[in-house]
């Protein structure tokens, strides 16, 4: 049976990296990979962009409300209209990755879990578990109930610690209150992942 799998880090872990090389590795392999990310994510329009400045453009977008299952398999069989790409090869899809899985709705990731499951698909889902104010993501929360299997991507907060939590920038500034979305590099918004120390150092011991 296929498997989903969440691979989850906080800012800056490297989550787009990972994945467009395991794209890299189906395909060295001559095995068909699909990409898709939300379409709330506007960081490189509709691509996956790491940054190392690697980028590639996804196959599909996934739209508020929309099933994800329906656009996968419409996409897989080359027929359908949304597609980003003129022509998709119909071979077997061995693998479906997602980028900024975190803005999914719970509903599209339990379409991942059929995907996986009913359609025999793997599906290798990545994102971040929560926001800037420490409350998850119901894209994420729902794959940590579902997920077959949870890794963590690992990287280091400013002090040296491991970093677990992301804090808002804006202007340079940390902030601590406003909407849950807000993608980074717009209207000078940006991200830094901390540890837990430096997180409640930053935000004066406020938590949510």
């Amino acid at each position: 049976m296929s498997k989903l799998y969440f691979r989850y880090g906080a800012m800056n872990s490297g989550k787009s990296t990972a994945l467009l090389q395991v794209a890299f590795n189906y395909e060295e392999r001559e095995q068909r990979v699909l990409l898709a990310k939300p379409q709330v994510d506007t960081k490189g329009e509709s691509k996956v962009v790491s940054r190392l400045g690697h980028e590639r453009e996804v196959d599909f977008l996934i739209p508020h409300g929309a099933n994800v299952r329906d656009l996968f398999r419409g996409v897989a069989a080359g027929d359908d209209p949304t597609a980003l790409l003129e022509h998709v090869d119909v071979a077997p899809v061995a693998c479906l990755l997602v980028d900024e899985a975190q803005f999914l709705e719970s509903s599209q990731v339990e379409d991942l879990l059929r995907i996986a499951v009913l359609d025999g698909v793997p599906v290798i889902a990545y994102g971040i578990r929560t926001d800037f104010l420490t409350n998850a993501f119901p894209g994420s929360a729902r794959l940590m109930d579902l997920a077959h299997s949870l890794e963590e991507l690992k990287t280091i907060c400013r002090c040296g610690r491991k970093a677990i939590f992301n804090t808002r920038k804006i202007g340079g500034e940390y902030v601590f209150a406003g909407d849950q979305v807000a993608i980074d590099g717009n209207q000078e918004v940006t991200y830094e992942s901390l540890c837990a120390n430096c997180y409640l150092e930053a935000s004066g011991g406020r938590l949510g």
